[in-house]
């Protein structure tokens, strides 16, 4: 897509390991993807991911541009389309059409509020990023508009096949 300069020390996550570390200002990055909101960019180290709140670090980035979206009132489509916002720094398919989300469930708190839970898989059990991605699922659904609490769980049970990819995933990795 595009090189950059990181302006600032920048918190990022390495691709696949999923250990956290920080990249110094002065670093060259290449930006791969900007989908979620999030930035995976490569550097001579290797893929990182940026999140959304640090990716300001980058001189001449502009992630609105780059297409974040928020949603503006809840309803069970407002938690997939918040799903649908979630990818693998490495694959530029996201969770829901990847079919790595296997549940959501949604129940009403007595405060009036929403009680999310998801469950999900990943396309490898020992993707180190699991963690991080779930992360991301779950901040994205918990700033939903009435949601009193979001849980995101990995699940291994069925285990994630490429068929579970969906018609729209397939037409973007170009499997159709």
């Amino acid at each position: 897509m595009s090189t950059h300069t990181l302006s600032a020390d920048a918190p990022a996550t390495a691709i696949p390991a999923g250990h956290a570390l920080t990249l110094p200002a002065g670093t060259d990055v290449f930006i791969t993807q900007t989908l979620g909101g999030n930035v995976t960019v490569r550097t001579d180290r290797g893929l990182f991911r940026i999140a959304r709140e640090h990716a300001g670090a980058i001189a001449g980035f502009d992630l609105a541009a780059a297409g974040a979206s928020t949603a503006a009132e809840f309803s069970e489509q407002a938690v997939w389309d918040a799903l649908k916002t979630c990818f693998d720094p490495e694959i530029p398919v996201n969770i829901v059409d990847l079919g790595l989300v296997y549940d959501l469930a949604i129940e009403n708190d007595p405060a009036g509020g929403h009680v999310i839970d998801v469950k999900m898989t990943l396309t490898a059990p020992g993707c180190g990023m699991g963690p991080v991605i779930a992360e991301d699922a779950r901040q994205k659904i918990a700033t939903l508009p009435t949601v009193a609490s979001a849980k995101v769980h990995i699940v291994w049970d069925p285990q994630w096949t490429p068929q579970m990819i969906s018609a729209e995933g397939r037409k973007i990795l170009g499997l159709e």
